[in-house]
């Protein structure tokens, strides 16, 4: 398949892993890259600039081929601005393939010397945006290319609530640049549509989480299997940090909370990223909010990447020649 990503990167398929924190790592990001998409290395799992330098490194190892990293510049407990400024150091100084921002864009959260930073060592900077507006200051400022990330994605959609099926044409419009679509991609035929829509690449995370080399549970695993498209729910959208995650219990209790007006204070001891990782390495499905997209209901198996990867192409492929034979 030949789209502007995949001549961008050099890489054989435009399908891109999105960020999750504890569970992009360089096992995950290696096999995805080598199964010929691009794998994704979050920054936010590693809190000094020796241990991401270590894990770049090590995935280096795993690969010759190129992949992503992930820097989110979200209001966090334990990551603060010096922080985010140090990943992006780091990333220019290992000259990696590209970067995924999500959050604040790099010119207003860390000043537009970091953009100049990074274009200098050829990182290619992608911004994940729900809006149109976000989409076109990105490309402004510098950046390379646009993720259009719409509200069935898991995380953090943006608050505009706007689906991938209207998102995704309307900053294809807008930007003279490469947009992957993001939210709702989960097979083949999804990606076929996402390329339908103008895009040249597609980005997902929750499918990726139901493969063999992610290091998750395989509770979690089979309970991604086992959910449907209508089991997430957006949760803390009153404190102004919405995110849509899969239901269960800890979930119904933050949204009882926000009922009764409770605050980020009040409402941290439930959302803490120690009480993800908790669940991913125990397999409780209810001590923590699982940051999933309705692409859930997609998910029916566990392959591995590179079996996974391949069914995307060649399902991407024949929807496009099924469209193609009805006109």
């Amino acid at each position: 398949m030949r789209t502007k990503i995949t001549e961008m990167f050099g890489i054989e398929y435009p399908i891109i892993c999105g960020a999750m924190m504890w569970l992009c790592t360089p096992k995950l990001c290696a096999a995805i890259s080598n199964a010929g998409g691009m794998g994704n290395l979050t920054a936010g799992n590693y809190p000094t600039e020796e241990e991401l330098r270590n894990a770049i490194n090590e995935t280096r190892k795993l690969t010759d081929k190129p992949f992503m990293v992930n820097v989110t510049i979200l209001p966090s407990v334990h990551i603060g601005p010096e922080q985010h400024k140090m990943y992006l150091r780091v990333c220019a100084e290992e000259k990696v393939a590209g970067l995924e921002i999500s959050g604040a864009p790099i010119d207003k959260a860390c000043g537009p010397e970091y953009v100049e930073m990074l274009k200098k060592a050829n990182v290619k900077m992608f911004h994940k945006v729900g809006s149109v507006r976000h989409a076109v200051h990105a490309i402004k400022a510098g950046y390379d290319g646009i993720y259009a990330a719409g509200i069935e994605e898991g995380g953090h959609p943006l608050s505009d609530d706007v689906s991938t099926m209207v998102l995704t044409p309307r900053i294809v419009e807008a930007v003279d640049a490469p947009v992957v679509t993001v939210g709702g991609i989960a097979n083949g035929k999804t990606m076929g549509a996402a390329l339908m829509l103008g895009a040249q690449g597609v980005m997902m995370a929750t499918r990726f989480v139901a493969t063999q080399e992610c290091e998750v549970h395989e509770n979690i695993k089979k309970e991604l299997v086992a959910r449907q498209e209508y089991e997430t729910s957006l949760i803390c959208k009153t404190i102004g940090l919405q995110g849509r995650a899969i239901h269960n219990k800890v979930v119904e209790e933050v949204l009882e909370m926000e009922t009764r007006g409770c605050g980020l204070e009040e409402l941290i001891p439930k959302i803490a990223g120690t009480r993800v990782k908790e669940a991913w390495e125990t397999g409780n499905i209810d001590i923590a909010p699982m940051m999933m997209g309705q692409s859930v209901g997609l998910v029916n198996d566990i392959p591995t990447c590179k079996e996974l990867v391949t069914r995307f192409a060649e399902e991407a492929k024949a929807q496009l020649s099924t469209v193609q034979g009805m006109l």
